[in-house]
This record gives C-alpha cells, sequence and structure tokens, in this order.
C-alpha cells in the first residue's frame, strides 16, 4: 500500500494533518463523488488516531441505521452495546466511549456516507450537533463527515441553518485524478503505458482511482477498455445504472440532463437544456444542475462577451460519455469489441469531444507551459451560429489574458504528429476573424494548438500558429 497511499493528494492531505495536529477540535468534512477514494485517503491518514467509525447503509431505514451503530460502537470498545433508541442517544453513548480513550493523542471519530445516515426526520443531523456542540468543541478530537452527494453535504452540513452552522473547520473537496497522477498510480501497480494510451484510458473512464485499479499490467489501453468496459464482468459495464441513483434522490432527472449533455458536443444552455429534456423552468432544473456541478459530472463554462448568467453547461465526466456513446444497449458480442469500435467514424467523433473536455480540465498545465501561471486571466468559449451568408465559428477554449493578450485554442486528437493542410489553415484564420469581428475585441489574438504529438512545420502552419502544446505538457504537475 506504501506507494499508493496518497498519489495526488498532497494538498488535501496536508489538510486533514494539520487538523491532527491542531490545538482545537475540529470538524472536517470530506467531500467528492462515488469512488473517488475518499474513504481511502482518510483511513491512510487517521487510521491509528480513529476511536470511532461508522459508514451509512444505503436505503436502510433508522432502526437498521441504529442497530449497525451498536455493532460499531461494540467493536471499538471492546463491550456489548444495546441499540440506541434514537441518534441522539447514540451520540450519548459514543460521548462515554470516547471519555474512555481521551489522552495525549487526538481522537478521530470517522462518519461515513453521511447522506445515508442522516435520512429525512431520523434526527441525525440533530444528534451530531448536540454531539458537537454539547462535548467534541472542548474536547481533543477530530470529527471527520464524508459523503459523495456533494451538493447535499453542502446544503445540509456545510450551510446548516441550525446547530452545525459555521461549525466545519475544514474542507477537502476531493476530485478525481489528473492525467499526471494517473500516470503515477498506474505506475505504482506495475502498469506501463505511454501517454497517449494513459490518455486513451482516461478518456474512457477518467481519474477515478476506484475504476483504474482495474486495469492490468501487460495489456493495451484497448484491450483493457475491452475488459473492463464491455464484458460481461467488466467493473464498467453496468455502473452507470448505480451511479446517479446511488447520488441523488430522484436521480431520473439527474440522467437526463446527462443524456441531453451527451448529445451535444458545444454543451448547452439552462433553456437548452429545459427544451431538450422537457422539464418545466422551475427550481427543480436549478438544483439538478447544482447537483451535477457540486460533484463533478457537468461544468459550466462563461460564453466570451456574454453575461456571467449564461453559462454553458457541458458533461466532463468521461465515463458517462463514454458509456452512453459506446456501451449501452451494446449486447455482448465476444472480445475486441473496443478494438473495432475504435475503427468508427463515431470513434474519430467521440475522441475529439473527449480529448477536449481533458485539456478542459487541464487549464492549470496549459498555462505553464504557455508561461502564464502568473497572469490572471479567465477562460471562456466561443460561439458565433452561421447565416447563409457566412460560416459559423466555434472555439471550445480560449483564455482571455489580463496581460492585453487571448490565446484561442484549437484541439486536436491525432494519432501522430499533425500536419496542417492549406484548408485547415484557411478554416482557422476565418475562425480568428469571425472571433474578431464578432467580439470587436482590442487585444492582441495568439493561435495555440494543443495535440497529442505537436505539430510538423510547414508553409501552412509558420506565421499562423504561435504554440504548439502536446500530451507531455498535459501530463505537467502543477
Amino acid at each position: 500500500m506504501g506507494t499508493i497511499q496518497f498519489i495526488g493528494r498532497r494538498k488535501e492531505r496536508a489538510i486533514l494533518e494539520k487538523a491532527l495536529t491542531s490545538a482545537e477540535a475540529e470538524m472536517v468534512a470530506v467531500i467528492g463523488r462515488r469512488r473517488v477514494g475518499k474513504t481511502f485517503l482518510i483511513n491512510n491518514v487517521y487510521g491509528p488516531h480513529i476511536d470511532f467509525e461508522i459508514t451509512g447503509i444505503e436505503n436502510t431505514p433508522l432502526q437498521r441505521q441504529l442497530k449497525n451503530f451498536a455493532f460499531q460502537l461494540s467493536e471499538a470498545s471492546g463491550e456489548p452495546v444495546e441499540k440506541p433508541a434514537n441518534w441522539f442517544d447514540a451520540f450519548v453513548s459514543l460521548i462515554a466511549h470516547l471519555k474512555t480513550k481521551q489522552g495525549q493523542k487526538k481522537s478521530v471519530v470517522f462518519f461515513d456516507e453521511l447522506p445515508w445516515l442522516a435520512t429525512p426526520r431520523s434526527g441525525f443531523l440533530d444528534g451530531l450537533s448536540f454531539f458537537w456542540n454539547s462535548w467534541a468543541v472542548k474536547q481533543n478530537i477530530v470529527v471527520v463527515i464524508c459523503g459523495s452527494a456533494a451538493s447535499w453535504m453542502i446544503q445540509r452540513v456545510i450551510n446548516h441553518k441550525g446547530g452545525l452552522y459555521n461549525r466545519v473547520t475544514k474542507r477537502v473537496f476531493l476530485e478525481p485524478f489528473g492525467l499526471a497522477e494517473t500516470e503515477t498510480y498506474l505506475k505504482s501497480r506495475n502498469v506501463r503505458l505511454d501517454r497517449y494510451q494513459i490518455t486513451q484510458l482516461y478518456m474512457a473512464m477518467g481519474g477515478i482511482p476506484h475504476y483504474l485499479k482495474e486495469v492490468e499490467a501487460g495489456k493495451s489501453a484497448a484491450q483493457n477498455i475491452d475488459e473492463i468496459c464491455f464484458s460481461k464482468n467488466g467493473l464498467l459495464n453496468t455502473e452507470f445504472s448505480r451511479l446517479y441513483p446511488a447520488l441523488f434522490k430522484n436521480a431520473d432527472r439527474h440522467i437526463a440532463v446527462i443524456r441531453a449533455l451527451a448529445q451535444k458536443r458545444q454543451g448547452l444552455s439552462r433553456k437548452e437544456i429545459i427544451s431538450a429534456t422537457r422539464f418545466s423552468d422551475g427550481g427543480g432544473v436549478k438544483r439538478v444542475l447544482e447537483e451535477l456541478l457540486h460533484s463533478g459530472f457537468i461544468t459550466a463554462y462563461y460564453s466570451f462577451g456574454k453575461k456571467k448568467k449564461d453559462r454553458i453547461y457541458r458533461l466532463t465526466d468521461e465515463y458517462s460519455l463514454f458509456y452512453l456513446q459506446f456501451v449501452e444497449d451494446k449486447i455482448y458480442q465476444g472480445t475486441e469489441i473496443w478494438q473495432k469500435l475504435s475503427q468508427t467514424q463515431n470513434y474519430k467523433s467521440w475522441s475529439g469531444y473527449a480529448f477536449e473536455s481533458i485539456c478542459l480540465k487541464h487549464i492549470p498545465q496549459v498555462k505553464k507551459a504557455l508561461s502564464i501561471g502568473g497572469v490572471y486571466s479567465e477562460a471562456a468559449s466561443f460561439y458565433k451560429k452561421g447565416t447563409p451568408s457566412q460560416r459559423g465559428a466555434q472555439i471550445d477554449l480560449l483564455i482571455d489574458r489580463n496581460d492585453h493578450v487571448i490565446n484561442i485554442f484549437e484541439i486536436k486528437f491525432y494519432g501522430a504528429s499533425f500536419i496542417l493542410t492549406k484548408a485547415y489553415a484557411q478554416s482557422l484564420r476565418e475562425k480568428m476573424a469571425a472571433f474578431k469581428e464578432r467580439t470587436q475585441t482590442p487585444k492582441q489574438l495568439f493561435l495555440s494548438l494543443i495535440t497529442t504529438f505537436g505539430l510538423t512545420p510547414n508553409e501552412h502552419s509558420i506565421g499562423l500558429v504561435d504554440h504548439v502544446l502536446t500530451l507531455n505538457d498535459l501530463f505537467e504537475v502543477v
């Protein structure tokens, strides 16, 4: 375990360790989507210090949750514990147990999958409030609360209106691995693939450690994707059907939004999402979008030159997009399914979109490669609808900089060094001109190309492309 414990989690580990060494009681909220490694991180940082730990059980009534509490407290104390009548009594019993553990070292109490414990009318949050305010806040203790339903954690705990208001002292938002962390993680498991192969894996399953754990050494990205996503026993063959219901109440609405976004490469506005899903334009749509945003399944981008409220939503969960494009409704057809599908036109369209999403998630690496990490900037997109007499223009990523420069990015997923043709060069010039005309920006425009293996310079690229970034730039640690 030693080499994989904290890959890509340096900042998060530092927050947890600081809580452990502080002179005050700490309530730490750890938030992140399903399968991202929250419990693994907490147990590895706090393991020997945990004096009590309980994990909520999904779709389980209150009395069974209380029975589980009694069992866990009995395990921790070594003494028989009767099932408490309610959560208030449960926390009274917990205080009695923790008093026997008081000493020089800081105690840690860990409540995992909190949303499954704090079901409606269960009284759990009131009990937790009593536990913290009447006893724990005066002790040498860290109370860790953890949950995969990110929006629930934020609304019901961090922004709690009652006794837990402003009680969370530290927050950890655990995100999926980036490309660099994914590479390190795979190497720690003796999986040695080049960066092009790793990127193909990432495009299909993202940086979720629980998914990447399935990757086998000695197999190519295509072979692994075949086994993990398309075989009958593959982990990701049926993961989609469990993913959203495990996080959200009435998950059909969330899935409807995901399906709508999967159909539109350029993303959709809120109004377009309402139209595509046939939802009513009420607060429910806002809540669904916020929950998907907080959980990291979608990302909101600003369209350049438009008001901040005019956001474009884009599906950026790699696995969901891959599943909906290729896995869903596929009847098991034997081996090498993906190796056949990856030769189709549908693959080329998906791979371009998926690679664009990866670039959008690695903007700090992009800025580092351009040596503009210290310049304030904002990322945005641009879309101009075409007319019968004029072509439209779409820019998926631009970086608007405070030093009077805008980088406009062209992103290409390609299996070799990219060669710019005369026709492609002309379309790029027209795109730049359309952006300049529509926005009337006085800033300097630089055309920046992000591609897998770089650019082969020729007469069409010289004087047009100002910067070329490759996969190696996206794998940088920042």
